[in-house]
């Protein structure tokens, strides 16, 4: 029988003073890492969605990253940091028009209004703009999905409601992989965890 290839295959991926770290991950799949601020979690996300430079090689259902453009990749791997930017005014100038519709259905799944895409950005709550911060990452129809302490800023019900709507985004084929500082919700979520230590990845 033959070995399932890896949609997003990490070999070796390193920064100078960081060991070199191997994973994989198939479609649909979440992958939760664990671990200490500093231990070199974010640092991950941020080289394999080629923000920072590093050593090793990163291939997406079987292409190498080297062979898209950068902005090209991050259009297909998209990272969404801890503290995610805004550059328009208002959280609707960053959907594009297309996305409109099933950004109705996602806002509603996560417990806002949809009066808040016209709400000044720098008025809304750090919830708020977590949550719209992934409503604006899945409507750009990522493949992979790096997601950085996503609902570190909400309450345990606004929690579930995030999870639920990533469950459902796993079941139609993205894969994730997401730093979390609870243990409790890499049970609820994740296929696999793993925990990171001064940059080394272990299974957890």
């Amino acid at each position: 029988m033959t070995e399932q290839r890896p949609f997003l295959d990490i070999h070796q991926l390193r920064t100078r003073d960081r060991p070199p770290v191997d994973l994989q991950a198939q479609r649909g799949e979440c992958i939760c890492i664990l671990g200490k601020s500093g231990s070199g979690k974010s640092v991950l996300l941020r080289l394999v969605a080629d923000l920072d430079p590093g050593e090793g090689t990163v291939r997406l259902d079987g292409a190498d990253r080297n062979s898209w453009p950068g902005p090209e990749w991050r259009k297909r791997v998209v990272y969404q940091a801890a503290e995610p930017a805004w550059w328009g005014a208002t959280a609707a100038e960053h959907f594009p028009a297309e996305a409109r519709e099933p950004l109705q259905g996602w806002l509603r799944d996560v417990g806002l209004d949809g009066n808040v895409l016209d709400a000044d950005i720098a008025r809304l709550s750090t919830g708020e703009r977590q949550r719209l911060a992934l409503l604006r990452s899945l409507a750009r129809k990522p493949a992979v999905l790096l997601l950085d302490e996503p609902t570190a800023s909400l309450d345990h019900a606004t929690t579930l409601a995030v999870e639920a709507l990533l469950a459902r985004q796993l079941a139609a084929g993205l894969a994730i992989l997401m730093v979390t500082h609870s243990q409790e919700q890499a049970q609820r979520i994740a296929h696999r965890c793993f925990h990171m230590a001064e940059g080394r990845l272990q299974p957890a």
